[in-house]
Parts: structure tokens; sequence; C-alpha cells
């Protein structure tokens, strides 16, 4: 181990106690956003001494990794775990089967109808920069990209039809759901705890004693669970020090620049589709400042992490203790929205791609019925892409040969794609935070005095 590469891994040490020493008093979203700042000019130093291409850099991001990719390991821990109890004691506490109905219907129909906005943001801003995929230029980086998506997913995914996808969604095996083991794997949880929930209520009705002991025995667990959550959340600010550090310090300027304009473009309609969250919250009597400043936690760290599944914790606990979300709509929305209707994955980035791929196989993008079909291609697509660094590329390799396009233009961007990763996350699961309070708001059950109380009471309370 070389004198620089100690000297890395004892700054980022020194760091991280620094960030462990700061004001108890201040919130979650404070230490987090601070966590965020030293990562990034921890990053910018690394990178302005070593460059892109360092040995010494890899290996000190190797080692700071410990920190956050062993943070991304222990949310991904706890995913499975949170989605099965949370959803099983939420519909457990339901009066009827009908409620679990309206909040799916709510809840999925927002997620689908903001991937829907999101698809025409995408065509717009593409159309905007005059963007298109004539004249870039395929590499040896791109050629083996290109390679290992037609060895690995083309076959995989573009090739799974509507009616397939939806049957993926049925669990035959719920414990290996448990595991993760399809993209989908989350949504059959989900449906596997809704159905356990709606025994309980019904062995509650035919046998009031043995129904009372399973619902104490699932009230149990999730609030064992839980204990669990916040253990791993208090970690967030370290996770995204290191996690900020990472992508900054390996970030290539000249990758960027040379596709700059898409990905100006792309940070345009993501900026759009958030301003178009905030419409639709505050249509719903919700102060969008509020909102945002609330979720800045799970938004900052789906931001560095790149995972809208490992983020569900944090979703669920802002919804929860900070919006006034009940835990039944809050489950349903962090989970669904990983795998259903992601809006900058499955809808902004795939309708930006199938513009900028269209002119190269004479197809006019302005035709109005053009788009309207791929606007929903793209919608529909949207159900089903995982929830994980990714999902975009999924998302990608559906629509366009849905469209009649090719997937060339995928591996062309590899070079950005983890800049606007980041962008498209955060978006994800600001749709999924905003389909749960919408809904929540619809069906009157959002506890005002929680999402009214200060940052400093709700962590007096924690």
């Amino acid at each position: 181990m070389n004198l620089p590469l100690l000297l890395n891994i004892a700054t980022f040490v020194v760091l991280l106690i620094a960030l462990g020493r700061v004001n108890a008093n201040w919130s979650l979203a404070k230490r987090v956003l601070l966590g965020m700042v030293l990562g990034i000019v921890f990053g910018l130093a690394l990178h302005l001494i070593y460059g892109d291409d360092s040995a010494t850099l890899k290996q000190s991001i190797s080692w700071f990794s410990i920190v956050g990719g062993g943070y991304i390991q222990l949310l991904q821990m706890i995913v499975m775990p949170l989605v099965l109890v949370s959803v099983l004691n939420s519909v457990a506490k339901l009066n009827s089967t009908a409620s679990l109905g309206k909040i799916s219907v709510l809840t999925i129909g927002t997620l689908l109808l903001t991937t829907l906005i999101s698809a025409l943001v995408g065509v717009f801003v593409t159309h905007l920069f005059g963007l298109t995929a004539q004249g870039l230029v395929q590499g040896a980086q791109e050629t083996a990209r290109l390679t290992a998506i037609q060895d690995n997913y083309v076959g995989k995914v573009a090739d799974l039809s509507v009616p397939q996808l939806v049957q993926s969604f049925i669990p035959k095996n719920p414990f290996a759901e448990l595991t993760g083991a399809k993209p989908t794997s989350i949504i059959g949880v989900v449906i596997f705890a809704a159905f356990l929930g709606v025994a309980a209520l019904n062995l509650l009705k035919d046998d009031a004693v043995k129904g009372q002991r399973v619902l104490t025995a699932i009230d149990t667990a999730q609030a064992w669970v839980m204990k669990l959550v916040r253990l791993v959340i208090r970690l967030t600010p370290y996770g995204v020090l290191a996690l900020m550090t990472n992508v900054v310090a390996v970030s290539n300027v000249q990758d960027i620049i040379k596709l700059g304009g898409f990905v100006v473009a792309s940070y345009l309609g993501l900026a759009i589709m958030f301003g178009v969250h905030a419409v639709l919250l505050t249509l719903n009597g919700i102060n969008p400042l509020r909102f945002f400043r609330k979720v800045w936690p799970a938004l900052s760290f789906a931001f560095t992490s790149r995972s809208s599944a490992a983020t569900i914790p944090l979703s669920i606990e802002a919804q929860t203790r900070r919006i006034g979300v009940p835990e039944s709509i809050a489950s349903f929305a962090a989970s669904f929205g990983t795998t259903i209707g992601q809006n900058g994955c499955a809808g902004l980035y795939p309708a930006m791609l199938a513009v900028m791929v269209a002119p190269t196989v004479g197809i006019n993008p302005f035709d109005p019925v053009w788009i309207a079909t791929l606007v929903a291609v793209v919608t529909l697509s949207s159900v089903g892409v995982a929830g994980v660094g990714g999902g975009a590329t999924f998302a990608a390799l559906i629509v366009l040969p849905a469209m009649g396009l090719p997937v060339t233009l995928v591996a062309l961007l590899i070079s950005i794609e983890p800049l606007i990763d980041m962008g498209r996350t955060a978006l994800n699961v600001n749709g999924s935070m905003t389909a749960g309070t919408i809904t929540s708001q619809l069906l009157g059950q959002t506890d005002r005095s929680v999402f009214d109380a200060a940052d400093d009471v709700e962590m007096a309370h924690r």
C-alpha cells in the first residue's frame, strides 16, 4: 500500500469521523446534505490530483466502496423483509379488501399518468435541442457494451410480450421472490404479502382468537423490522459521502462535454418532471416546497446510489415519518414505484432515445401518430422495469425494438450513463413518493400534523 493511497484513506476516515461528530440536533436531511457536499469536495480534489484513470485513485475508490457499497448492501438486505412485513401489516389493518383495491388503483394510476407525461417531456426536450443519433462514434468501449447488451439482455427483455410480463408478476415461489431472483420480484413479494394479509382478515372473521394472534404477530414483526430499518438509515450520511466521492472522482469531463447536449437535455427534462410533480402535489393540497424538503434524504440517496430498490426503506420512512402518509399507502407506493411507472428510467429516457434514433431509419419523429404510439408503448412498457442501476437499459431495450428501432444508441451513451442515471433515479423515487402522497390525500388519510411539523420536531420523535 503506497503513501498516496494511505493518505487518501486517512483523509476519508477523518471526513467520516467529522461527519459523525456533527451536532446531534441536526436533522437527517441536513446531515445528508453535509455528507453530499463533503463527498463532492473530496471527490473533486482527488480528480484534480490524480485524473480519472489513475491506479492510485482506483485503489482508493475500492476502499471507499467499503462504506458506500456496504451501505447500499445493507439497504438491499432490508428491502425484501421491509416490503413483506409492511404490506402484510398494512393489508391486515385495512377494514376491507375494497380499501386495498382503491389504494392500488390510485397509486398505480398516478405512477402511469406521470410516466405518460414524462414520455411527452422526453419527446419535447429532444426536439428542443435537436438531438439525433447521427454522427455518434462507436469506439471500442461502446462496441463491447453493445455486444454485452445483445448477448445478455436483448433476448431476455426485448422479446418479452406484455402478457408474459404481466404473468411474471404472479409469484409461484415466494421464497425465490424474496431473494430478488427476477426484475419483478418486488411486485411478486407485494402480491404474496397482500394475499397473506387478506387471509389474516378472513381468519379474524372466522376465528377471532387465532386471527388476533396472527395480527399481533404481524404487528410485532413490523415493529421489529422498522427498528432494523432505522438503524440502517442512521448511516445514510456516511453512505452518501462515500458514494458522492466515488462518482465525482471518476467522472470523465471530456466525455461529458462531448455528449453535453444530451446531458443538458436530460436534466432539463428531469427538472420539468419535478415541476410536474410539484403541480400535481399543489393541486392535491400539498405544499411542494415543504414536500421536497421532507423527502430530501431519500432523493439524495437515490441520486448517489442509482438504485430505486435500495431507496425503498428511505422512501417509506420519508412518507410515514415526515409527510404523514399511512404505512399501507407508503408501502404500496414505494414498492410498486420501483418496477412500475419509473418516470426517469422508463419514461423520459427511452422516449428521448427513440426520437434520436428515428431519423436514422427514415422515420419522422415529428409525426403526431408516431409520437402517440411512442408514448403509449413507453407507458405500457414501464410496467416491470427493474428498480436497480441499469433499469433504464431494460426500458430502452423494450421500447426501441417495439418501435422498430435499433438498440445501438444505448451502447453509444455508456460514457455519460452514470451521470444521467443519478438524476433519473432521483426522479423515479420522487415519482413513487408523489404517488403515495397524492393517493393518501385523495383518500383523506394524510396526517397533516406530521407534514406540518418542523424538522427539529420530527427529530425529537425519532
